[in-house]
């Protein structure tokens, strides 16, 4: 009996492994629309989200050389594959044009009424 439930719990997992290995991943309720709108938004969107949602790409906000790094990153650590110098290129631009550095959180401009 015991070997039976062995046989058929290693027959699961081979039938289950297929279903979660990595596949491309495209969150079904984001769109390229839904962001902001530029040349290469098409091509950050489907570069990004081959692995994982493009909402973590718009929270970033970063220089161009922080995107550049970001990518190189991706590609060495994580496997994306690496994008042809013209693909690159484009959403680099991108990137840097839609999601430029934001200021720090925080205060917001507030000004102390008090400081000399």
């Amino acid at each position: 009996m015991m070997q039976r439930f062995a046989w058929f719990a290693v027959a699961c997992a081979l039938w289950i492994a297929p279903a979660t290995a990595q596949t491309p991943f495209t969150p079904r309720d984001e769109s390229p629309e839904d962001f902001v709108a530029g040349t290469g938004r098409n091509e950050a969107f489907y570069a990004c989200t081959a692995c994982h949602g493009f909402r973590l790409v718009a929270q970033q906000g970063m220089t161009r050389a922080q995107w550049e790094d970001s990518i190189s990153l991706m590609v060495r650590r994580h496997g994306m594959p690496p994008l042809d110098e013209k693909d690159r290129e484009t959403v680099l631009n991108y990137l840097e044009t839609a999601y430029p550095p934001r200021a720090p959180a925080g205060r917001g401009g507030w000004v102390n009424p008090f400081a000399k």
